[in-house]
């Protein structure tokens, strides 16, 4: 289930590397990925508009966990990596394994970071370390939360 886009922090490091070697722009966005749905695909697809390469950060089941408590994530990171990889959109995927992608920003050094829009400027973590932030709006009505709602809603636990 290992596709050629998840890569290794240290691979991904001398890919991108060559990447900017090429004049390339590097877009970086980052999330949790659980249960992805319409409006993630929406952000990706912008975010890819951005640049010349989208790399996708994404929390590991250990960071998910602390940030979401122990019932969470609902895939794992393998899953989770599996289906971003399988968009066209994305270029790579990495996992990384603290509360925040600022160590994995500050090792792939991209160009633009990439937000959704329920994040002010000042709450985006790595905003420091890139030319330049965008906010992409959220897409009314889609998140996981209200997803995993739903399926309770609808199941019971």
């Amino acid at each position: 289930m290992t596709s050629p886009k998840v890569l290794t922090t240290s691979v991904l490091i001398s890919r991108l590397a060559r990447e900017k070697k090429r004049r390339k722009t590097i877009v970086f966005t980052n999330g949790v990925y659980d249960l992805i749905h319409a409006g993630h695909v929406t952000l990706l697809e912008k975010a890819k508009r951005l640049g010349d390469v989208l790399v996708v950060g994404i929390n590991s089941d250990a960071s998910v966990k602390r940030l979401k408590g122990p019932k969470r994530p609902i895939a794992g990171q393998a899953d989770r990596q599996h289906v971003l990889a399988a968009l066209e959109a994305v270029d790579y995927v990495a996992v990384f394994p603290e509360d925040t992608p600022y160590e994995l920003i500050q090792k792939l050094k991209p160009d633009i970071l990439v937000k959704g829009g329920d994040y002010a400027t000042g709450q985006i973590v790595g905003r420091d370390l890139v030319k330049k932030v965008v906010r992409i709006p959220l897409v009314k009505g889609r998140s996981s939360s209200s997803v995993i709602a739903k399926i309770v809603s609808a199941y019971g636990r």
